[in-house]
């Protein structure tokens, strides 16, 4: 059975869908804590702040780019690779 367009393409989106739950759960606990450390006022709290802050855009561009990004370019690849592909055995002896 050949691979089109169509499948691939809810095959991309039900793995999209598929890791958003667990994307999100491990960027909110992460980001949960380190707003405490975004936000203190104590000793040594400006050194924390520079660590704290570029880890808190890490996990923001990271699902980014697990969720939109990859899957994109999974997409277009794959579908480069669906249109310049040659008949396979199955499609040309029914």
């Amino acid at each position: 059975m050949a691979v089109g367009a169509t499948d691939l393409r809810a095959a991309i989106i039900e793995g999209a869908v598929e890791r958003v739950r667990p994307k999100m759960m491990t960027v909110t606990a992460i980001v949960a804590g380190l707003l405490p450390l975004l936000w203190s006022t104590g000793t040594g709290s400006e050194v924390m702040r520079r660590i704290a802050m570029p880890m808190v855009g890490g996990m923001a561009s990271s699902t980014l780019l697990t969720l939109v990004v990859i899957p994109v370019i999974y997409s277009l690849v794959k579908g480069w690779q669906l249109s310049g592909a040659p008949v396979s055995a199955v499609e040309a002896h029914p």
